[in-house]
C-alpha cells in the first residue's frame, strides 16, 4: 500500500493507494469511524460492480448501511439530485455523528461531499473514487460542488474528507472513453509540474502500458495536488495552476450541454487551446502544443474543436470562477513540466 498525508492541521487525512483496498473497506472505515450509520452514495454503473461488495463489507463491520444509487453522468451533478440526497438522509434518520461513504467518479464525488458539506451544516465523509479521473484528482483537495445551467462547479465549497480510499483494481471495469477521460488529468499533471511523468505517458504504448505503473502514476498525481492544497488550500493563488486547460474545457462542456464531450475530453481541448494561443504570443516554448496534440491522440483525446459561435464560449470563459473584477487568472505552460498564472482580460482569447 502507498500512503500520502495531505497536511491541513486538524482537518487532515490520508490517501490510501494499493490493489484490491475495496475488499478490506469495512475494516478501512472502521479504523476512522466509530459511529453506527453510514450513507453510501453512487451511481447506477459503479453499483453494478461494486455495490453489493462493498455494502456488505460495511455491514459484515458491524454498520448499518443505506445505498443510495443515482444515475450517471454530469447531469446528476445537480440540485435536483442534491434534494434527492436530502431526503434520503431524512429518511435514514443520519446524523452529524454519522458518516457519508461517496462511491464514484467525480460526479458523485462532487454531488455527495457537497451534501457532505452542507447536510446538518456539516457531516464526515469518504471519498471512494473509482474512475481514473476521481482518483487522481477531483477526490483529494476538498472541492465538492454542483452544477448550475450557466456553469460547471458554481456552487461549491471547500469540504475535505475524513479518507481517501483508491483501489486502481478497479480501474480494470472501465470502458477505455472513461479510462482515457481520467487521462486528460494525469497528462495536466505532467504538464504542469512533472516532466518525467509527461514522458513516461508519452512513450507508453497506451493503456496497457499505463496499467502497469498505475499505481505510481496515481501516487504522483495526487502528491502533486497534495503538495499543492496544503501551500493553497482556499484556490486564492498557487493551486490555480491545477486548473490548466479548464477554462476553455468548462466552457466547452457547458456550450454542449454536457453531452458531447467528457470532463476530460474538455479540458483536453482547453489544455491544447490555450497552449496554441500562448504560443502565438510567445509565452510558450515553442513545440509544446505540437507534444500535447501528439500525446492527446495516443490516448484519443480530442485536440481540437469547431465552435461557430465562438463568442458564447467567451462569455462562458467570462463566469469562470477565476475572473476576479473581470480579470482572468489564466494558467499557461513555459514549457511542458512548468506553469504560471497570468492576469488577461476576454481578449485573450480573440484573434
Amino acid at each position: 500500500m502507498q500512503e500520502l498525508h495531505v497536511d491541513l492541521g486538524n482537518i487532515s487525512y490520508d490517501i490510501k493507494i494499493a490493489k484490491g483496498l475495496r475488499h478490506t473497506i469495512g475494516t478501512e472505515i472502521k479504523n476512522i469511524f466509530n459511529g453506527r450509520k453510514i450513507a453510501l452514495i453512487t451511481d447506477e454503473n459503479v453499483d453494478k460492480y461494486y455495490g453489493s461488495e462493498t455494502e456488505k463489507s460495511l455491514k459484515n463491520q458491524g454498520f448499518d448501511v443505506r445505498k443510495i444509487v443515482l444515475q450517471a453522468g454530469e447531469k446528476t451533478k445537480s440540485f435536483n439530485s442534491l434534494m434527492t440526497l436530502y431526503n434520503e438522509f431524512i429518511d435514514f434518520n443520519l446524523t452529524r455523528s454519522d458518516l457519508i461513504i461517496t462511491m464514484g467518479g467525480g460526479v458523485i464525488g462532487d454531488l455527495g461531499g457537497f451534501a457532505a458539506a452542507t447536510y446538518l451544516r456539516g457531516i464526515k465523509f469518504v471519498q471512494f473514487p473509482t474512475s481514473l479521473l476521481a482518483q487522481v484528482d477531483s477526490s483529494v483537495g476538498g472541492k465538492v460542488a454542483v452544477d448550475l445551467e450557466k456553469g460547471k462547479n458554481l456552487v461549491g465549497a471547500f469540504y475535505h474528507p475524513s479518507l481517501v480510499i483508491i483501489d486502481s483494481e478497479m480501474l480494470d471495469t472501465l470502458p477505455d472513453r472513461v479510462f482515457n477521460d481520467g487521462m486528460g488529468e494525469v497528462i495536466k499533471y505532467g504538464l504542469i509540474d512533472d516532466k518525467e511523468l509527461f514522458n513516461k505517458l508519452y512513450n507508453a504504448g497506451g493503456r496497457n502500458d499505463v496499467m502497469k505503473i498505475i499505481d505510481d502514476v496515481i501516487h504522483t498525481c495526487c502528491d502533486i495536488k497534495r503538495i499543492v492544497v496544503e501551500k493553497d488550500e482556499k484556490d486564492t493563488g498557487l493551486r490555480m495552476i491545477l486548473n490548466f486547460g479548464h477554462t476553455i474545457g468548462h466552457a466547452i462542456e457547458k456550450y454542449y450541454n454536457f453531452e458531447k464531450y467528457t470532463h476530460g475530453e474538455a479540458i483536453s481541448i482547453g489544455m491544447y487551446e490555450i497552449t496554441k494561443i500562448s504560443e502565438e504570443k510567445g509565452l510558450t516554448e515553442k513545440g509544446t502544443a505540437d507534444r500535447i496534440k501528439n500525446i492527446l491522440v495516443k490516448y484519443d483525446l480530442p485536440y481540437d474543436v469547431k465552435i461557430d459561435n465562438k463568442e458564447e464560449i467567451i462569455d462562458t470563459i467570462s463566469l469562470d470562477k477565476k475572473n476576479l473584477n473581470n480579470v482572468l487568472n489564466l494558467i499557461v505552460l513555459d514549457k511542458i513540466g512548468s506553469c504560471r498564472i497570468i492576469k488577461e482580460s476576454r481578449q485573450f482569447f480573440i484573434k
